[in-house]
């Protein structure tokens, strides 16, 4: 259902679709070959140097003695370390407030395969970084973090399409807080009301949760239909 703002009367659209054709080998066997070689090319470039730059920030810190690299049980005092425990307490409804989980989901605003390789430098200390993983993530905050992930503000490079899309950096800037905020939101519920089932709920978290769920369900049901007014272009 359309909100106020993307309100209007239907539109007939009409396409004419092609016949479909039986691919041939050759056209699959090339389509795989392009989008292949543009994933390797990002992951030699783009996804490496996020992970060093990641692994670089995230071993070494200023500890009692300066500057140096740090071992296993002293990365809390590392660069990442100090950046993302700043930010993690946003996330804490979310139920992954750690400096790690953090980390990983900012470091997927370069790209998104930045997560899995962020994850596995912050988590591959001893033992497997399954193990490290499940230690730390519930399964519901687990799922909590996959959805935000999935549906917060996607990479540079797409962020880059809409606003030459959008021509405009106000709506630019809306689109990214609509997709962070939504996706805040859906988390936010996943995690609260799964709290319920484990038995370990936050009154605060609950109440806001349910807040959210209230005003999602007045919008696609009981909000009247209102004709879209002309936006202004930024």
């Amino acid at each position: 259902k359309k909100t106020k703002m993307f309100a209007g009367n239907p539109a007939p659209f009409v396409m004419e679709l092609p016949a479909y054709h039986m691919p041939t080998l050759s056209n699959v066997l090339r389509s795989m070959w392009e989008r292949g070689w543009s994933f390797i090319k990002k992951a030699g470039t783009i996804i490496l140097l996020s992970t060093i730059v990641v692994w670089f920030t995230s071993f070494f810190g200023f500890a009692e003695d300066g500057f140096r690299m740090l071992s296993e049980d002293e990365l809390s005092l590392s660069i990442l370390a100090r950046i993302g425990s700043v930010i993690a307490p946003i996330f804490a409804p979310l139920g992954f407030g750690s400096w790690q989980a953090t980390v990983a989901s900012i470091t997927g605003l370069v790209a998104k395969e930045n997560i899995v390789g962020t994850m596995g430098i912050l988590y591959g200390g001893e033992g497997t970084v399954y193990q490290a993983i499940a230690a730390a993530f519930t399964s519901i905050t687990g799922f909590s973090f996959l959805v935000f992930n999935l549906l917060c503000a996607p990479c540079f490079a797409a962020i880059g399409a809409i606003k030459r899309e959008m021509n405009s950096r106000k709506w630019t800037w809306f689109a990214i807080s609509y997709q962070t905020g939504f996706a805040y939101a859906i988390s936010l519920m996943i995690n609260q009301f799964g709290k319920v089932f484990e038995g370990n709920i936050s009154v605060i978290g609950f109440i806001a949760a349910l807040a959210v769920l209230c005003v999602m369900i007045y919008m696609l049901f009981f909000k009247k239909y209102e004709e879209a007014k002309t936006l202004k272009e930024a």
